[in-house]
């Protein structure tokens, strides 16, 4: 079965990302081996490596930066759940990302965020970060721009007057899921 990471790219005291996080993985576990990996999890130092980990074939990460590295290596692809922070994704979300070698190469990553204007320059910039890692972003993206608090549930339940919306977040979910796992299944069999 396809197994997909869901990233919470958030690790501030009382974000809301993990609500998202969450609500993804309750329909994409549906169609999916699914598991949501969360940064607070994965404490890692800010990349200060002096060679870019993708040119570094003697490499030796630092310990906790190889345990985020292995665990996300074994997956066909993945959701990055981002906040908009100053007009851009989250600081330990790009540093999860800059740490990276080959673990994502031509694997794909769909975007789902959530801010005022639903997060849509924090996809804009993952979206010029992740092929730097070679990533393959998916054409959706989820812009959820309604408030996190309110509208989905602790255990990952969108509220009803939301989900009933025609065009609505859940049709959005719907179609990013069914674009996620076309690009995993035929990008792991490219990979082949």
């Amino acid at each position: 079965m396809t197994k997909i990471a869901i990233i919470v790219g958030s690790t501030r005291q009382g974000r809301q990302s993990h609500k998202l996080a969450q609500w993804v993985a309750n329909d994409l576990g549906k169609k999916a081996d699914v598991e949501i990996l969360d940064l607070v999890d994965y404490p890692m130092p800010f990349l200060d490596e002096a060679i870019s980990p993708r040119y570094n074939p003697n490499r030796t990460p630092e310990p906790t930066i190889k345990t985020w590295l292995d665990k996300v290596a074994g997956f066909d692809g993945y959701v990055l759940v981002t906040p908009e922070y100053n007009r851009s994704t989250s600081a330990v979300l790009k540093n999860a990302i800059d740490v990276l070698a080959h673990e994502w190469d031509d694997k794909p990553v769909a975007l789902v965020a959530h801010g005022t204007t639903g997060g849509a320059q924090a996809v804009a910039s993952l979206r010029i970060a992740l092929p730097g890692v070679g990533a393959v972003t998916i054409p959706q993206a989820l812009f959820f721009s309604d408030r996190l608090a309110e509208s989905i549930s602790d255990d990952g339940e969108l509220a009803a007057e939301i989900r009933e919306r025609p065009y609505g977040p859940q049709a959005q979910l719907d179609t990013q899921i069914e674009s996620l796992l076309w690009y995993t299944n035929a990008l792991k069999s490219a990979r082949k």
